[in-house]
This record gives C-alpha cells, structure tokens and sequence, in this order.
C-alpha cells in the first residue's frame, strides 16, 4: 500500500481489545497487522484465559510479539478454568461487560506511563466491548469501533429497542418458537426488505426483555454511535443499502473488507507473519487430502467456533453427508456437542472411507481457496460469509445464533449465494441440498453469482478500491 507519512513525531501507538472469542479475535488482528504495517505500534489485549488458550495451541513464542507488536493480557472476571474450547458467550458477554473496565482502564495508563512504549494515541475496540470505548473516554484518548460482524447485522440490533416499542418484543410464551409467529415479515427497518422476525439476530427470541444477550446486543450496538469512528469488514457494493442507511444516522464510517484481501497488498515480514491469533490447532493434512480431489467437488462443512448443536443433530449431518455420495471434509470441534464429547459411530467411518476427511480445525482460508471446494456448509457467521465471499464458494446456511441468521437471509435473498437447511436438520434434507448444490444448475447459477461477489471483492481491496481507498482514509482521518 502506499505510504503515509507519519511525520517526525512519535510512533502513533494503537491499542487493540477484541471481544475474547474467535470470530472476534481474527479481524481484530487482521487490522491490528494493517496498521501494523503502515507503522503503528500495536498492543493487542487478549483475555487471560485465551492467552493460556494461544500457548497451548501455538506455544509460548505465539505471545512474545515484537518490539513493536505487543501482546497484553486482561482478566475476563469469569471463574478460572482450563478447559480447550471456547467459553459460553452468555457468561462471557455480561461477565466482560461488568468486570473489565477496571482492568483495562488500568492496562492503559500502565503503557502511558511506560517510557519503553509510545504514548496510546487510539484504542480499537470491538463492536461489543463497550468498556473499550468508556476507557478511551476517561482517558481523553481518541477511541474507534471495529464491528466485526456485518452491516446488516448492526444495522438489525440498531432496532431491537423499536421491536419492543411495538410490543413484538418480549413474546409472552415459548410458543412462538413453532406456531409461526417468526415467520412475520418485517417491512419497516430501512434497506432491510423482505425480511422476517426470524431473519433478526437471534436474541430477540425472548420473553423477558431483560434477558442478558437482548439487552448487551441490542444496548452495544447503540452506543458504537458514541464512537468517533465505526469500521466495518464489508465492501460498498456487498451491502451497500445497509450500508447508505447506517451513514445516514452515522457518517463516520469505514468500510475496509474484505481485510484478508485488503492484507494481500501488505509485504508481511516472516515475523509479523508468525504472528497468529488462532486459539485451535489446525490439521494442515486435509489440504493435502484436497490436493487429490477433482475441482469442485468437496462439501466443505464448519460451524465456526462457538455453535454446538445436540448429538442428534450432529448425526444427522453426518448421515447426509455420507448419503450424498460426495466428497466432503467435515471440521469436527472437540466441543461441538453441547456438554458431551463428540462419538460418531464407527459404521459412519467405514461408509466414508474413501471420500470423507474429519478433522478438529484447519486453516479455513486456505480449504476455501482451493480448487476442489465445490460448496461451503456453514453457519454463516461474517468471518465465514465474508471469506467464503471473497474465494467464489457458494453455502448452504444452517445459521445458529446472533446475526448469523441475518446473514444468512442475505446470502440466500440479496446476494443469491445460498441455499438453508431447517434448523431441526435431516440427513435427508442435507443429501438433497449436497446433491443440488453439486450436481444441479441451481447450484451453478450460485457458483457463478459467488463468483461474480469475489470479482467485486477484489476490486474493492485492489489498489485504488472503495475499500482500499476507505483504509487511507481510515489512517488519515480517524486514527491518529
């Protein structure tokens, strides 16, 4: 990219506070190496269990950082616990918002008063870690949000007060969940057309508008309008509606996505290279595996890192990959069953034998890169959507929670890249839809669309992009 001037002053010092769980964790530092590379020094505060999590899983030189790329750690005030998988986001949400103000408050003036660091001229926070956001406040420093999932997503929290406004929101039972009632359309949130009361993130399923994740969802995104500045991991053209209504009510916004297409203009030293946020061990063999399939032909199938589903369900999927005959490489997380360890019958395995790869994690960029990924089965969380987006691979949705709905209503309606599954999944259903994707010209027609997103995609990063672009004049105008 090309350079700006800093001037003769001191480094400009940009303090990173991802929300501690993965999908937060990895557009965070995918920025924080951006401005790394146009010279900032960076400080990236983990939480402590995850920091424990990134040496178990990368060793102890994935925290050493460089001189000038700094890890710190802060307490996410939870109970202590060593177990190897990603903590419950209800606890985690309401535990980080009542409990780490004080120590990141803390953490800050530490490095101000720190003649071995430069004074912190910003503090990035994470979309939902408002204390961020209240810190840089206090401290006269001047603060920026990253809302890392979509612009569609924000932009459905911005009206969870409005849902409770016109008293669909709390719902007075749990019968909503099956008598249709979430299949009511919703035509009165601007640039979100043709949208249902499922389509919403999935907090608002509630009969108590206490409930923790309504009320920290629908409250964070709110207050990112007290920010100077939000970023988001988008391009224009993708949601470009969401997008002219969020400026609308807040101008200062900054559209930089895809950042790993954005990070491809970036000459990365080896040392900022090893740098890696990723708190799972990934199997590096099913790339190998890949390299052995025809072009097009693998279901890729992750639920990211959070979702956990029943036993049941897991089984499910597993039949109907098996059923459909296709070649599939299946990401398996050792807690991907809600409090049991995953058991997948041994008869499944000697079914798949020849054409089945399950592995714990692998590196998700590069499987939706190569040439043999046919189709994606995610559950849409944006890390997932927006690289999926950027490598031309159509999905089929199985959303579970948050946003992912959203998004998923998008990718199927706007974007016209996908295809859901019903949440109480079916093996018959999953072969279907492998088949349809694989084999049928609606799965075509959506290759083609993914295709034509990822052609869009590149341009916004490439140099003199809408999102290339919008990353100067991030540096130019909001961070220093």
């Amino acid at each position: 990219m090309g350079s700006i001037e800093l001037g003769t002053t001191q480094k400009l010092h940009a303090v990173f506070v991802p929300m501690p769980a993965q999908g937060h964790v990895t557009p965070m530092m995918q920025l924080a190496k951006l401005l790394y590379s146009r010279g900032f020094h960076i400080t990236f505060v983990n939480t402590e269990f995850n920091h424990r999590r990134l040496i178990r899983s990368r060793g102890s030189d994935a925290v050493k950082g460089l001189p000038d790329f700094q890890f710190e750690t802060i307490p996410d005030g939870l109970p202590p616990s060593d177990k190897d998988g990603t903590q419950d986001v209800v606890p985690l949400c309401d535990s980080t918002r009542k409990n780490c103000l004080g120590p990141f408050k803390e953490l800050v003036m530490k490095l101000n008063s720190s003649s071995e660091v430069p004074q912190v001229t910003c503090i990035v926070s994470d979309g939902i870690t408002g204390f961020g956001r209240e810190v840089a406040k206090e401290l006269g420093i001047l603060d920026v949000q990253f809302w890392t999932a979509s612009a569609c997503g924000f932009m459905a929290y911005q009206h969870y007060s409005e849902l409770v406004k016109r008293g669909i929101v709390p719902f007075k039972d749990e019968s909503f969940m099956h008598d249709g009632t979430l299949d009511q359309p919703i035509d009165w949130i601007p640039s979100m057309k043709n949208i249902r009361l499922k389509d919403m993130p999935s907090f608002i399923r509630v009969t108590d508008v206490n409930d923790i994740m309504f009320d920290f969802m629908g409250c964070e995104a709110q207050n990112c309008l007290k920010s100077s500045a939000i970023i988001f991991n988008t391009f224009d053209e993708l949601e470009q509606e969401v997008l002219e209504e969020i400026s609308a009510i807040f101008p200062n916004i900054y559209t930089i996505g895809p950042l790993a297409m954005l990070g491809k203009h970036v000459s990365e030293s080896k040392s900022i290279k090893s740098i890696s946020s990723s708190l799972w061990k990934e199997d590096t063999k099913c790339l190998e595996w890949l390299d052995k399939q025809k072009p097009n032909s693998v279901v890729y199938v992750n639920y990211g890192s959070i979702t956990m589903m029943t036993d049941e369900h897991l089984k499910e999927f597993a039949w109907g990959l098996a059923n459909s005959r296709h070649h599939f490489l299946w990401i398996v997380r050792p807690d991907v069953v809600k409090g049991d360890s995953v058991i997948l019958p041994e008869e499944f395995f000697e079914e798949i034998k020849d054409r089945g790869y399950v592995a714990s994690w692998c590196l998700q960029d590069q499987v939706l890169a190569h040439p043999s990924v046919g189709v994606f089965l995610t559950h849409c969380g944006w890390n997932s959507t927006i690289e999926t987006i950027s490598e031309g691979v159509p999905i089929i949705c199985w959303p579970f929670f948050a946003e992912q709905q959203t998004n998923c209503r998008f990718a199927c309606t706007d974007w016209g890249i996908g295809t859901e599954v019903n949440s109480d999944v079916k093996r018959d259903e999953i072969e279907a839809l492998v088949k349809e994707m694989l084999e049928a010209e609606k799965g075509m027609k959506m290759r083609q669309k993914a295709n034509e997103w990822k052609k869009k995609a590149l341009e916004a990063t490439d140099i003199g992009g809408s999102s290339y672009n919008n990353f100067d004049r991030l540096i130019k105008e909001a961070v220093q």
